[in-house]
C-alpha cells in the first residue's frame, strides 16, 4: 500500500475537519428553522382562528344591521 505525504495527510484532515465543522453548523441551522417553522405554524393557526372569529362578527352585525331596516 502507498504511503500518503504527511503534508497531503495534514491538508486532508483541515479539509475533513472544515467539513465536520460545517455539518454542525448545518445541524444547528436546521434546528433553528425548524423552531421557526414550528413557531411560524402556531401563529398562523392562531391567526386563523382570530380571521374566522372576526368573520363571524362581522357576519352577525351585518344580520342585525338588515333586521333594523
Amino acid at each position: 500500500m502507498e504511503k500518503i505525504p504527511r503534508i497531503e495527510l495534514s491538508a486532508l484532515e483541515n479539509r475533513i475537519d472544515a467539513l465536520i465543522r460545517r455539518c454542525e453548523h448545518l445541524e444547528e441551522e436546521n434546528r433553528m428553522l425548524r423552531l421557526e417553522r414550528e413557531r411560524l405554524m402556531a401563529e398562523r393557526t392562531q391567526l386563523l382562528e382570530k380571521h374566522i372569529q372576526a368573520q363571524t362578527h362581522i357576519e352577525a352585525i351585518i344580520l342585525r344591521l338588515k333586521a333594523m331596516e
